[in-house]
């Protein structure tokens, strides 16, 4: 799966060049300085991103998940010490919710991993979710294809607290574990649908609780009753975090299914988009068609993988009645993106859901510009963020929007495939 990663760096910009070598070697600022980049989604970031997935698909992704309170962070803590004892590298990204203060992360995770965070073969970040779907942040994917060519062993990824459809760990790690707390009784019914059936490992922690035993023979019913799938048997673990118990039995799972499933699958299932110059032929077509893009003089600034970016002058027409940028015209060069974005595919995507905060007021003359970016993507539903910014780079709105991906292909007329 690596490909020559020596010809991509010889060709990059020297600073470029120089941050790679860095983040190569292992060093842990100029890991920490990408990640943050690529968090602020600079221009400079993409061109590093792009260098370094040339030594992706080395490292194993563990994806730990599971509702809140389930002692995932505790549990993580206790694997990072049993991976260190094995002599190996372990970076872990771990998605905390948003401070509704700042916007940061909370950073309650790394609070409980500070134990096995000072290890040098361990380096802990935390992301904020910024409200984001599925469990993750934006740029998880990014930063752990950066981890991957820093040459991390393996990479742990901690979502938030999810529930039922936070499912989109599944689509990023090589080994899903979903971890459990005693005393579900009838919440395995509730969820098994949704974060129970993406696991490769299930966990029950806390296991020296009274109700553990219940748990897991629940967990072993509902693995009895779902349908016969070749390859991989799920396991049944159980795990004491704040004594260990259970962990390198834990680690000897995940070393063994990383045999079985193989290393570096988020790579294969990312979606192959057609070549960039049709798809930013088919984008502006789409927008020039569109006549309420025109009424509202969006433009169209430029395309890539899983992301548009469209413009839009504050004018008249966009006032409200106390002479600030109207919500309603931000919300539509917000949607615009994630419509057109999200239609970059050759088939119809259907909008089903769209959620959007407004922090700035804007004036008339301000330009605004809202770059759409694909979150997670899977072979029914994809779902977009959206970030609308000002001129001097202040934060105007965010938008999430989900999509379902129809199987029919794009009519003829650009103007028949707005979602």
């Amino acid at each position: 799966m690596k490909r020559d990663a020596t010809a991509v760096g010889a060709h990059a910009r020297p600073d470029v060049a120089l941050r790679l070598a860095a983040i190569r070697a292992g060093e842990r600022a100029a890991i920490a300085r990408a990640i943050t980049a690529i968090e602020n989604d600079i221009a400079s970031a993409r061109a590093l991103s792009a260098a370094l997935a040339a030594d992706a698909g080395r490292a194993h992704v563990v994806g730990v998940t599971g509702p809140p309170g389930a002692g995932k962070s505790t549990l993580i803590n206790a694997l990072l010490a049993e991976f260190a004892a094995r002599g190996r590298r372990i970076a872990v990204v771990a998605i905390d919710p948003s401070s509704p203060i700042t916007g940061g992360a909370v950073l309650g995770d790394r609070v409980r991993m500070h134990a096995a965070g000072a290890a040098e073969s361990v380096f802990i970040r935390s992301l904020a979710s910024r409200g984001h779907a599925g469990g993750l942040a934006k740029a998880t994917r990014r930063i752990v294809d950066l981890l991957d060519a820093a040459g991390f062993d393996a990479i742990v990824v901690e979502t938030v607290g999810a529930g039922q459809s936070d499912v989109g760990i599944a689509a990023l790690a090589d080994t899903s574990v979903v971890v459990c707390p005693p005393g579900l009784g009838d919440d395995v019914q509730a969820i098994k649908a949704g974060i129970l059936e993406i696991a490769d490992v299930l966990v029950v922690n806390k296991g020296d609780q009274p109700a553990a035993d219940r748990t897991e023979q629940e967990l072993r019913d509902m693995l009895r009753l779902r349908a016969h799938r070749p390859g991989w048997a799920v396991r049944v673990l159980r795990t004491v975090a704040t004594t260990g118990d259970g962990v390198p039995a834990l680690v000897d799972a995940l070393d063994a299914h990383a045999t079985d499933a193989g290393r570096g699958r988020r790579l294969a299932r990312a979606p192959a988009p057609p070549a960039a110059t049709a798809v930013e032929s088919r984008l502006r077509g789409f927008c020039a068609a569109d006549p309420y893009q025109r009424l509202n003089a969006l433009e169209f600034v430029e395309s890539g993988p899983g992301t548009v970016t469209m413009r839009m002058r504050v004018a008249p027409q966009h006032l409200n009645f106390n002479g600030k940028c109207h919500g309603g015209a931000i919300f539509t060069l917000a949607d615009s993106a994630f419509g057109v974005a999200a239609n970059a595919y050759g088939v119809v995507a259907a909008g089903i859901d769209t959620h959007t905060t407004f922090q700035v007021a804007v004036s008339e003359g301000d330009v605004l510009t809202a770059r759409s970016l694909e979150v997670s993507r899977n072979a029914k539903i994809a779902v977009y963020r959206v970030d609308v910014t000002r001129g001097d780079g202040t934060v105007v709105a965010s938008f999430t929007g989900t999509v379902f991906m129809t199987r029919r292909p794009h009519q003829a007329r650009p103007d028949d495939l707005r979602p």
